[in-house]
Parts: structure tokens; C-alpha cells; sequence
């Protein structure tokens, strides 16, 4: 961190913030008419305040950021610091974090007044790009504490795909093979409520807003079960109908498949009428590798194709790049290239190669609840603010 003189008795600070931060910092202040400057003179002043009790905020690969401060707030800031034994871009991350979980965004997107949900599918033909982690993702944050960050809406997860991955990573057991699931819902086969199946994820910074239908093997069956049904691409909704009036948001956690069963999955997250443009649609995870790139086409010309058939409009709600990591070398980059490089739909955000996450898979919990202050958290929230 440098400083120069201001002409306004204020010091020019540069140092570095993680780029969910700065972006967070740039857009919260805007929203709240703040000038940056101050809303950092007031994030350092609470946050020696707090005298580093903070949990520490994921500094890797910070970015350049400068703004002005009174001179001694900038003096005494430093010598916490080094009090703390904490580098100033740990300090000043602290501080900014602690800033944004002060002062909410004003903006608080509640469902249509037709009262649908907000349908999100999160998909791609190819697995293991991280599908599940974007869909839990973007549940947690948009069900999160409006004072922690989030958007505190009604949020159902819904896990599509029968390897049950989501149901996993949230620390829940898959429905039994001889009992209710979806694919029996969708079948007509099943004999209960589905809302019997539905799980709360009991983390309080959700308030019990964030609900699970948890997976089931027999979803491995799911095109077989539903290939004789009328209508067969709107199984997933008649299954979901009675689930819809509880929820603000509904996020669908795909397979890697390309068959009936995401056929469903794409008429559901189709526009309704009276809903408007890019509320509900597709969130397409991939990785910054050229299989990627291949699996994209496939699901495109699906999605496309169902579009036609059908007469309905499917928005894509934007791309997702997930575990990037720069130093993988010339293809890795320019993937991401080739990816920003499409612009429609566009890339909403790129998810570093962390190992926050996969420690949060092994513990079984949400990933905002385990590591909430972690510069993946904050990434998943700025997607889910940019798609709600």
C-alpha cells in the first residue's frame, strides 16, 4: 500500500481487493448514492471498531485499488494492521466486507405480481463442470439475510439429477427407491404430497428460507418412466405445480443428459406469460476448456430445437465459468476469451479453483454458511443478484 499527498487533506491509498469486493463496493455504493471514498473511510472506522475479531476474507488474486482517506484514519488503519500482524489488503478487505454486510443493497426483487416463481435451470450436457455448486450457490444466496449480503427470498432447490450430488453436499440423505421422488411425480406413479419430500436446510443464516427436494436413484429411469406421458416436456412442472405458491425461486439442478428428462427441464424454465424477460430461464455452467465448448453446442442446438417445437421463449440467463484458474496456462485463458467473446449470452461470472468449496462439499454444508466470507461466496452472490 502507497500514499500521496491530496490537495483535500485526504491520502491516495493503493493496494489491492478482491474483484467480488470492488465490484460489490462499486455497485452497493452507486446504489446508496455514497461516494466510494467515504463508504471506505466508514467501512475502516467500523472495522477498527470490531478490533479484529473478523474471520479472514480470500486475498488471492487481488486486484489494484486506490481511493482517498483522511490522512490519520489511513495512519491509524496502518498501524492496526501491523498490530494485528494482518496485511493492509487483508485489512482493507475486512473493512469493505464488513461495509456491505452494514448496508444491504435497497434492491429487493420479489416475484412477479402473477405470483410465479422465479425458475432457474442450471444445466450443460457435460458433467462434472460444476453444476451443482453454481445451483446450491445461487439458492444460498439468494435465500441469505438481506443484512448478510443475500436477498432473503423463498428458495427451493430442486435436485434433477440422480447421482444426487446437491443432496450430498448439503449434508442429506436421497429419498428412498421405494418411496415418493420426483421422477415418480413426474411418472404419475407417485401416491403422496409431494411437499412431503421437501427438506429445510437448517442453517440460520437462511432463516429457513432454503429448502431441498432431495434426489433419488430412481431418477436414472426418469426417461423411461416418462416416455409415454402426454406432454411429456411439461412432466417437471405438473410435478412442481404444488410446490410453486411457497417459493420466490425455484433452482433445478440438471444432469449431464441430453434426453427427455431435459427436455422437461427446459420447457419448465421457459417464459410464461405475463412473466417478464431474463426472470426465469438457463444458467449454463462451463469450464474454461475446449470439451466444454463442444458440450455448449449440443445443449444450445437442444435448447433451440425445444424452442421451436414447443412456441416458447427460453432466456439464457448467462454462462458461468467455474474452476479457473489462470496459471493452467495459454488454453485455459483463452477459453475464457473465446467464452467472454460470445456475449449473448453472456459470462455472469468466473468462479475460481478454491479450495473453499471442496471443503465445503467434504463438511456437507452450504458453502455460504461454511466459508461466507470467501471471494467464491461473494461471486455467487453478484450471479445471483445479476440473474433475480
Amino acid at each position: 500500500m502507497s500514499s500521496t499527498e491530496s490537495p483535500s487533506d485526504r491520502k491516495k491509498v493503493v493496494s489491492k481487493l478482491p474483484g467480488a469486493l470492488r465490484t460489490d463496493l462499486k455497485v452497493r455504493a452507486a446504489e446508496l448514492t455514497i461516494d466510494i471514498q467515504d463508504a471506505v473511510a466508514e467501512a475502516i472506522t467500523d472495522w477498527a471498531a470490531v478490533d479484529g475479531t473478523l474471520p479472514p476474507v480470500e486475498t488471492a488474486g487481488a486486484d489494484s485499488f486506490a481511493t482517498w482517506l483522511p490522512e490519520k484514519l489511513y495512519d491509524d488503519f496502518k498501524r492496526d494492521c501491523v498490530r494485528l500482524g494482518i496485511p493492509y489488503v487483508q485489512g482493507l478487505s475486512q473493512a469493505v466486507r464488513l461495509w456491505l454486510e452494514a448496508h444491504p443493497s435497497p434492491r429487493r426483487r420479489r416475484p412477479a405480481a402473477t405470483g410465479i416463481p422465479q425458475r432457474k435451470i442450471v444445466c450443460n450436457q457435460k458433467g462434472g463442470v460444476g453444476k451443482t455448486t453454481i445451483s446450491a450457490g445461487i439458492g444460498q444466496a439468494l435465500a441469505e439475510d438481506t443484512d448478510l449480503g443475500g436477498l432473503g427470498l423463498r428458495v427451493l432447490l430442486v435436485d434433477y439429477d440422480p447421482q444426487g450430488h446437491l443432496t450430498k453436499q448439503l449434508g442429506l440423505a436421497q429419498l428412498p427407491h421405494d418411496g415418493d421422488s420426483l421422477a415418480k411425480f413426474m411418472s404419475g406413479q407417485a401416491r403422496g404430497d409431494i411437499r412431503d419430500l421437501v427438506v429445510t436446510v437448517e442453517e440460520p443464516r437462511f432463516g429457513k428460507r432454503l429448502d431441498v427436494l432431495p434426489a433419488c436413484a430412481d431418477a436414472f429411469l426418469l426417461d423411461v418412466m416418462i416416455v409415454q406421458a402426454r406432454n411429456r416436456q411439461a412432466t417437471l412442472e405438473r410435478a412442481l405445480e404444488a410446490l410453486e405458491p411457497h417459493y420466490d425461486a425455484i433452482i433445478i439442478d440438471c444432469p449431464p443428459s441430453l434426453g427427455m428428462a431435459m427436455d422437461a427441464a427446459i420447457y419448465y424454465g421457459r417464459r410464461r406469460d405475463g412473466e417478464a424477460a431474463r426472470v426465469s430461464g438457463a444458467v449454463i455452467t462451463v469450464l474454461a476448456e475446449d470439451s466444454s465448448a463442444d458440450a455448449y453446442s449440443m445443449l444450445i442446438e437442444q435448447i433451440e430445437s425445444g424452442k421451436t417445437d414447443w412456441r416458447v421463449e427460453v432466456d439464457y440467463l448467462g454462462l458461468v465459468v467455474n474452476a479457473y484458474d489462470s496459471r493452467d496456462g495459454y488454453v485455459v485463458t483463452s477459453s475464457l476469451q473465446s467464452w467472454r467473446e460470445l456475449s449473448d449470452p453472456p459470462v455472469i461470472g468466473v468462479i475460481p479453483r478454491l479450495k473453499e468449496q471442496r471443503e465445503a462439499a467434504r463438511a456437507r454444508r452450504p458453502l455460504l454458511a461454511y466459508a461466507p466470507h470467501s471471494e467464491q461466496a461473494d461471486i455467487l452472490r453478484n450471479i445471483a443478484r445479476e440473474i433475480s
